[in-house]
C-alpha cells in the first residue's frame, strides 16, 4: 500500500462517480491488441442477440465468455499490467482479466467504474493450503460495474445512482436469479476462478443474497474488510490505496507466479 496512507472505508459521498470510457494506463483499449479482441468478440455474435441491440449486457456477457476461454487464469501479481500486456501474455489474474473486460466495455462505448474493496486474505486460503504465509493480510479488489443504459442514465436517475450502473456480479442476471440458479456459491476451494464464476452463481460483496443450500456461498461480505469507495478507473483505485503487494514483493514474486496456471483458479492479485 502506498506509505504512509491507510486502507480506510470511505464516506457514501464517493458513489457518485461518473465512470469513463477513456483509455487509461491499464485500460489501454486503443491497442491493436484490444482493438482485434473486440473485433472477435464483435463477429462471436449469436443469433437472436440483434433482437436487442441497444442491450449492451449481452455484448459484456459474449465478451466475458470469450475471455475466460482464451485469456488463460494464473497468480500474477501485477495489477497494474496494461490489458494489451496481458493478451500479448496470453494469461492473467482475475484482476487482469476483470480489466480486460473493462477495456474491451470502453472500447465498445460503454462507460465503466471500479469499487473498491478491501479483502481478507483468509479469503484465498483455499487455493494455497500449505503456503498460508505468502497470503497478504489484505488484498485490494477492483470490482467493475458498468453502465449499460448507453451515454446517458435513464431518465430519472441521477448519473451516478446505483439504478444506471451494472455491477459485475450481475452481468449474467440478478443475484437472486444467480443464488438459485446454481445453489453452492462460489468456496474460492475448487478449481473455478472467481472471474468464471460470475457466469454461473452469485457474487454478493454486500451480504443481501443467500444460497438457499449452503447460505454463505453466494455471501462473501464476511470476507471484505472495508469498502474503499467508488473511483472512475482500476488506476485511479490503485494510485489511491496501492496495489496488493508492495513493489518488491512484486518483482520477486512475478517471475514465479505470473506463469504458473490457476487451472481456472481465483488467486490473491483478483
Amino acid at each position: 500500500m502506498p506509505r504512509r496512507r491507510a486502507r480506510l472505508r470511505t464516506s457514501g459521498a464517493e458513489a457518485a462517480v461518473f465512470g469513463s470510457t477513456a483509455p487509461t494506463p491499464i485500460l489501454d483499449w486503443r491497442q491493436p491488441r484490444v482493438a482485434a479482441l473486440l473485433r472477435r468478440i464483435e463477429e462471436t455474435a449469436g443469433a437472436g442477440e440483434d433482437a436487442e441491440p441497444d442491450d449492451r449486457s449481452v455484448f459484456l456477457r459474449r465478451a466475458h465468455r470469450h475471455i475466460a476461454r482464451t485469456v488463460r487464469p494464473v497468480y500474477s501479481v501485477r495489477d497494474d499490467l496494461p490489458v494489451s500486456g496481458v493478451l500479448r501474455r496470453g494469461r492473467g489474474s482475475c484482476s487482469q482479466r476483470l480489466a480486460v473486460l473493462e477495456a474491451v466495455a470502453r472500447a465498445s462505448g460503454v462507460p465503466t467504474r471500479v469499487r473498491g474493496l478491501l479483502v481478507d486474505g483468509t479469503f484465498w486460503y483455499p487455493r494455497f493450503p500449505h503456503l498460508h504465509r505468502v497470503v497478504p493480510d489484505q488484498v485490494v479488489l477492483a470490482w467493475p460495474e458498468f453502465r449499460v443504459a448507453g451515454p446517458a442514465p435513464a431518465a430519472g436517475l441521477a448519473a451516478g445512482s446505483a439504478a444506471a450502473w451494472l455491477s459485475a456480479s450481475e452481468l449474467f442476471g440478478s443475484l437472486d436469479e444467480l443464488s438459485v440458479r446454481h445453489a453452492d456459491g462460489f468456496s474460492n476451494a475448487g478449481t473455478e476462478t472467481l472471474f468464471d464464476a460470475l457466469s454461473r452463481t452469485a457474487i454478493d460483496w454486500d451480504g443481501t443474497t443467500l444460497c438457499p443450500a449452503s447460505g454463505a456461498g453466494c455471501d462473501l461480505s464476511g470476507h471484505v474488510l472495508a469498502d474503499l469507495g467508488r473511483f472512475d478507473s482500476r488506476d485511479e483505485l490503485f494510485a489511491r490505496h496501492g496495489q496488493t503487494l508492495c513493489a518488491t514483493a512484486r518483482l520477486l514474486a512475478e517471475p514465479v507466479l505470473g506463469r504458473r496456471g490457476a487451472g481456472a483458479a481465483a488467486e490473491p492479485a483478483a
